[in-house]
């Protein structure tokens, strides 16, 4: 694997927590200021227990406060909400996360509506989506999702500008796709948002100069779908079973393939999934300064 060509995500994420780190460090020696982030988890499913953890861990090493809440599995949506009220309305705490999924008896919209605009770090609620397909500015500028947010981070850091660029983007969902082809709009990029029923998906995106793949299938995007010198951004993590019953995380496009096609592209692991934790960590001392009515960090 041609080193030169890897987006080390993993690298970029810590340089990114080491400023944040700094700018906290400033906020409370200024300020007095502590940003607080509040993570909720409701059930027992692995992954979320592994990620909140990880979470409290990066938000105390950057020096931030950390409040879980850790909720039984048949936690009711109005016991839920009743927390989220609370959060809401608890001035130590500037983020606020629920983690999905949540059981079946909650209904997550129900939940994310209810959150705060200005400490929904997650940038799911329908306030912050409107302002970031507006194109929204200044105070009232959107918290952004975190994973599109560390794309765009990775895109810039090693590309500059992308103005004018062709860009598309394989998904559509709300957590990535379509915030990634907002951001992309912003940086003034020509975008084409593909998915499941795109006719003839390869040529669509032969034609990208950025292309990021956010399907959830482990290896489908093949190096006959990649133009020559563009740059990849591999949103898939996808589980997989390795040599001797070992599972094993891949990407959603044949990373090694692919290689002998990009001129650039994030591996899996070490990628994008280093990005989330630093976004949202970025998303936590934002939304603290705008509600203290401190201009936020330049990150």
């Amino acid at each position: 694997m041609s080193e030169d060509k890897i987006i080390d995500g993993k690298a970029f994420a810590a340089g990114l927590r080491e400023r944040i780190g700094r700018e906290a460090a400033r906020l409370k020696a200024e300020h007095g200021l502590v940003p607080g982030l509040a993570v909720v988890l409701v059930g027992e499913n692995p992954a979320s227990q592994v990620y909140v953890r990880n979470k409290a861990r990066q938000t105390a090493e950057a020096g931030m406060r950390s409040f879980e809440h850790k909720l039984p599995p048949e936690t009711s949506q109005d016991e839920l909400l009743n927390l989220v009220e609370k959060l809401n309305n608890d001035p130590a705490v500037n983020g606020i996360l629920v983690q999905l999924p949540l059981p079946d008896q909650i209904a997550e919209q129900a939940v994310i509506d209810a959150i705060d605009p200005a400490k929904d770090v997650d940038g799911f609620h329908v306030i912050n989506v409107g302002r970031l397909s507006t194109g929204t500015t200044g105070a009232s500028a959107p918290l952004v999702p975190c994973t599109p947010l560390g794309c765009i981070m990775l895109l810039k850091n090693r590309l500059g500008s992308l103005s004018g660029l062709n860009a598309v983007v394989i998904g559509r969902s709300n957590i990535v796709g379509k915030p990634m082809a907002q951001l992309l709009i912003k940086e003034s990029c020509t975008v084409t948002v593909a998915h499941s029923r795109t006719r003839d998906l390869p040529a669509v995106a032969r034609a990208a100069d950025i292309l990021v793949a956010a399907v959830g299938r482990p290896g489908m995007i093949k190096a006959d779908w990649i133009k020559p010198g563009a740059t990849v951004i591999d949103v898939g993590i996808n589980r997989v079973e390795g040599e001797g019953g070992k599972s094993r995380i891949v990407g959603d496009v044949d990373t090694q393939a692919a290689m002998a096609v990009a001129g650039a592209i994030t591996p899996v692991p070490g990628g994008v999934g280093p990005m989330t934790i630093a976004c949202l960590l970025a998303n936590t001392l934002t939304a603290a300064c705008r509600q203290a009515g401190i201009e936020p960090p330049v990150l």
